[in-house]
């Protein structure tokens, strides 16, 4: 827990009761619930951020190997010369 063992976070609990009077006690845990909480706000709206990031690209990626694709077929086609259909003229019956 933020790089501190058990045995030392208890030793900070202890001096602490032992250096705040009890008559303070209840706003120091007013204190201590409304940090947790902002510190719990602030985690929520980083790991959402975080997903809506990951979502966004995962969005994005079928969408540049589509157009990956889509330039290599491009590409493709004006490197591979095409055969040239030649037309044959029909009297124009039918048969």
């Amino acid at each position: 827990m933020f790089g501190i063992s058990l045995a030392e976070f208890f030793v900070i609990i202890v001096v602490g009761i032992l250096v705040i009077p009890v008559r303070n006690w209840p706003d120091v845990a007013r204190f201590l619930a409304r940090v947790v909480k902002f510190i719990r706000g602030i985690i929520w709206k980083i790991t959402d951020a975080t997903e809506k990031i990951k979502t966004q690209i995962d969005l994005e990626k079928p969408i540049d190997d589509l157009i990956k694709t889509t330039t290599d077929d491009i590409l493709a086609d004006f490197s591979t010369p095409k055969k040239r259909v030649s037309k044959k003229k029909t009297s124009g019956r039918k048969k």
